[in-house]
């Protein structure tokens, strides 16, 4: 009994000394409180978890990931990724997906909204951050197209043909609309 309320006070000590130092280097490094840094470690640590999950699983099944990458591979998907992430981020068609942590800021053009993320509580608006930037996605959606190519290669592929196809339409509707203009 001695012992746990003994540890129990050290850990709560530990929490009250991390909680503090953790404020401390959030005021010197924002004073202002415009960044949520919180958030973003709480995201980056999610990340971090669920890639070393994702790679543990995949080292327990006997697959690994390979050697290295065919260029093909790499310069698809990097298409793949931009489209998918700004399809998630910034497509009209997909802002049902976002309203629970975003709101609407006005149409961007060519079928995209500007939002911001919703100020109603730390998840929600680290999530409406998350959704709303199509460069923070891109780890998220890379890291899985990565692992889709070691575990299961030809529906990554496909995958990453479907969205790369649809930015060279989308690319080529923008030069079109241009040459129209003109």
């Amino acid at each position: 009994m001695v012992m746990t309320t003994t540890l129990d006070g050290t850990a709560r000590q530990l929490g009250i000394h991390t909680r503090e130092h953790v404020r401390r280097a959030r005021e010197a490094y924002d004073p202002d409180g415009e960044v949520n840094l919180t958030g973003s470690a709480g995201s980056l640590s999610v990340f971090a978890l669920t890639v070393t999950a994702g790679a543990l699983a995949l080292r327990s099944s006997g697959r690994g990931l390979p050697e290295r990458f065919a260029l093909a591979d790499v310069l698809l998907g990097g298409v793949a990724t931009h489209k998918f992430t700004r399809l998630v981020s910034k497509a009209s068609v997909t802002s049902p997906l976002r309203a629970p942590f975003t709101t609407f800021d006005g149409a961007a053009g060519s079928s995209e909204h500007e939002e911001s993320p919703r100020d109603d509580g730390r998840l929600r608006h680290t999530v409406g951050e998350l959704l709303t930037c199509p460069f923070c996605l891109a780890p998220w959606t890379g890291a899985a197209y990565v692992a889709g190519l070691a575990v299961a290669p030809r529906v990554a592929r496909a995958w990453a043909a479907v969205f790369a196809v649809t930015a060279v339409s989308d690319s080529l509707q923008h030069g079109y609309q241009r040459l129209r203009q003109d």
